[in-house]
């Protein structure tokens, strides 16, 4: 179908993640509903899309564990419930089946989250910074090799190939 057709973009954002500083920087200005997606996205690795959809229902006794929508529900990443997942976990409140809403206590919408999030990155100086929210999806696997995982495991918990 696509081809002959010159590919216009490659991109490789794999050495990109946000620093310790820079969340911090982030959660001075923004909500405590972006901050707790923040700290989701960067203690699990999920997309923003899995991330949005997550329920407590996919919480379970040693993990958190969903379809992922990227696969079309043919791969399952499995987060191990580690104590600072457990602690996160437990910091944000119940207003829904959902884990993430807004601070209307509904689940986000893409957009909706996606304003927001852009508007605390501003609020926070980030204008000039190339972060992206999906940028914390490499956070979480550079704090999974830190913390002593195999790459086999950080893929598995990412649902990577």
């Amino acid at each position: 179908m696509s081809e002959g057709i010159k590919q216009l973009y490659s991109g490789n954002r794999a050495e990109i993640i946000w620093t310790e500083a820079d969340m911090a920087a982030l959660k001075k200005t923004c909500s405590p509903e972006i901050a707790h997606a923040v700290d989701l996205a960067a203690h699990t690795g999920l997309r923003l899309g899995d991330l949005l959809r997550l329920s407590w229902s996919h919480v379970g006794e040693d993990a958190i564990t969903l379809a992922t929508g990227k696969s079309r529900g043919r791969r399952e990443a499995i987060i191990p419930l580690y104590d600072e997942l457990r602690h996160l976990l437990a910091r944000i409140p119940k207003r829904s089946t959902m884990i993430l809403t807004s601070s209307k206590r509904r689940p986000w919408t893409p957009d909706g989250f996606g304003s927001s999030f852009n508007k605390a990155k501003k609020d926070a100086g980030f204008a000039d910074k190339d972060l992206h929210f999906h940028d914390l999806r490499g956070t979480a696997a550079t704090k999974f090799y830190i913390a002593g995982l195999s790459i086999r495991v950080i893929a598995e918990i990412l649902a990577w190939s």
